[in-house]
């Protein structure tokens, strides 16, 4: 579980860029879980300077991060026990946590509750 969360973590900050950014802001789109699973994916990762993160070892997701860092898609794959859903992190104060859970609802919550995890996880036993 630790190391999960260190690479999902690893992940969305890697993907994040911290450099300044020359064009007019992108704003990205919320989900609309009216949608079905495929159209809502494609519509994600239609927009503009949204960058593919990939996946990541056996990690049964792909993430995608807005280029200034504020926003992350969480979208599963086969094999995860959430599939099919999808989920948003967004940051302003705090980071805010959403999705669309098309499959299975307590996998889902567990997914959330999981991410909602990595805001508090602190690796034990280094020194600063």
């Amino acid at each position: 579980m630790r190391r999960r969360a260190a690479v999902a973590a690893a992940v969305l900050l890697a993907s994040c860029s911290s450099g300044p950014q020359a064009d007019s802001p992108v704003a990205y789109m919320d989900l609309d879980c009216a949608q079905p699973f495929e159209a809502q994916v494609a519509a994600v990762t239609a927009q503009p300077k949204l960058v593919p993160a990939g996946v990541v070892g056996a990690e049964p997701y792909h993430y995608y991060s807005s280029a200034d860092g504020r926003t992350s898609y969480l979208v599963t794959r086969p094999g995860s026990p959430a599939h099919p859903a999808i989920v948003i992190q967004r940051a302003a104060t705090g980071i805010h946590t959403s999705g669309c859970a098309y499959g299975d609802k307590a996998a889902f919550a567990e997914l959330i509750a999981y991410l909602e995890s990595l805001k508090t996880w602190t690796r034990k036993g280094s020194t600063p």
